[in-house]
């Protein structure tokens, strides 16, 4: 079932004496994490660059919809940017399930996938209701002229204080960022029409509110606030790390 929606991939409740997988870490493992998993060692086709091995950590090499490790053996497991890769999604967030007892899954939200577009997603995401909607890209007839990656991914998150606030505040908008525990709930190609129509249907303010919770004035002012302290932190931490 759902937790919560962190502010970002490192604004997690995972304990300190937690046992971690991260699952498809590519070229940018969590620190957290103890061991870490990926398909694909000799192509880079759906990642930016080389996997890296952190020093503390276990490299395996597994695929995601079959995972050698026990079930529950991990306390936690982090999955960042992969199951819309994958070619069977259901199979892919049982596994998850299976081998954590809680964890944290992100991927592009349908909102980033129309704004960076990748040719090696399969599937477009949205969380409805606390649950992980997936729909098929090639099935929505989806295609692209040209994506804005580089202002999104590249440009705004270094240059703009107000962009970074944005991603922290509305951390839905682009990505979708969902913590689970026990299992992650989820539906694939929803057959009903009252979900569907988030993917293949112009919206509506109640959709809107549906997946942007609306905010109190109050709420508004202390989630900005809250959204600004964690940018200072990760700059700070930042700055620290780099002197190592």
């Amino acid at each position: 079932m759902k937790v919560r929606n962190p502010i970002t991939r490192f604004d997690l409740r995972v304990p300190s004496n937690a046992k971690v997988l991260d699952v498809g870490s590519g070229h940018n493992p969590h620190p957290r994490a103890n061991v870490i998993t990926d398909k694909f060692t000799d192509s880079n086709y759906h990642r930016a660059s080389d996997i890296k091995v952190l020093k503390h950590q276990k490299f395996v090499e597994a695929s995601g919809e079959s995972l050698p490790f026990k079930d529950k053996e991990f306390d936690y497991v982090i999955c960042c940017h992969v199951v819309e890769h994958v070619d069977n999604p259901s199979v892919f967030l049982n596994e998850l399930s299976r081998v954590g007892r809680g964890g944290y899954l992100e991927a592009p939200s349908l909102l980033g996938e129309y704004l960076v577009p990748k040719e090696s997603h399969q599937w477009v995401i949205l969380e409805i209701d606390n649950k992980v909607v997936l729909m098929n890209k090639e099935r929505l007839g989806i295609k692209y002229e040209h994506g804005f990656g580089e202002i999104f991914l590249e440009f705004l998150p270094t240059n703009s204080f107000g962009f970074k606030i944005l991603q922290r505040t509305h951390q839905q908008l682009m990505t979708v960022k969902h913590e689970w525990k026990d299992s992650i709930e989820y539906i694939v190609d929803p057959p009903n029409e009252e979900l569907r129509q988030y993917f293949d249907k112009p919206w509506d303010l109640k959709m809107y509110q549906e997946v942007f919770s609306k905010r109190s004035l109050g709420r508004e002012y202390i989630t900005a606030m809250a959204a600004t302290f964690d940018i200072f932190k990760s700059v700070i931490k930042s700055k620290v790390l780099s002197r190592f």
